[in-house]
């Protein structure tokens, strides 16, 4: 299971955090958050970040999130992003971050995919003049039922494999 890590301006960090453990019924393991503040430093921001991916990081590794790419959190995961079994997505957004969650048993690689695909499909123009909902499971409120049966149907492996 990897452990996942969120960068963000703050209190977007900690915000996304909480979010997870509304729609879980509590915060799941080994998901933490690390909001940069205005006057932070960012060498004391990324000793933490280090330190924190140290204590999530699992079996097939960690996966950092964070806000915008190019801005200051950004710049601290991608520090990240040199260790090994360590993947950095910059944008993050709630289904991105439900996606990562429910996927984080899979290997690393596949929680990329994943995550990104949550991301990108969670973004819907919604209104009159807006195209269908997609019927493809956005993995959410129950967590892991499109990786369950993804893995049942041997469109996945399971993580090590």
């Amino acid at each position: 299971m990897a452990g996942i890590l969120i960068i963000a301006h703050a209190p977007l960090a900690t915000a996304l955090r909480d979010c997870i453990a509304h729609i879980y019924g509590g915060c799941p393991a080994r998901v933490g958050a690390l909001d940069v503040l205005p006057d932070s430093d960012p060498t004391e921001v990324v000793r933490q970040a280090n330190a924190e991916i140290e204590r999530l990081r699992e079996e097939n590794g960690a996966l950092v999130l964070t806000d915008m790419f190019g801005a200051t959190p950004s710049n601290i995961a991608s520090r990240l992003a040199t260790q090994p079994q360590v993947r950095v997505l910059a944008g993050v957004n709630l289904p991105m971050l439900v996606r990562a969650v429910c996927y984080r048993t899979t290997p690393l690689d596949t929680l990329v995919e994943k995550a990104l695909a949550g991301a990108s499909k969670g973004i819907q123009a919604i209104g009159p003049a807006a195209p269908p909902p997609s019927t493809e499971c956005a993995c959410a409120p129950t967590p892991c039922a499109e990786a369950a049966s993804d893995l049942a149907a041997g469109k996945l492996k399971p993580a090590g494999v």
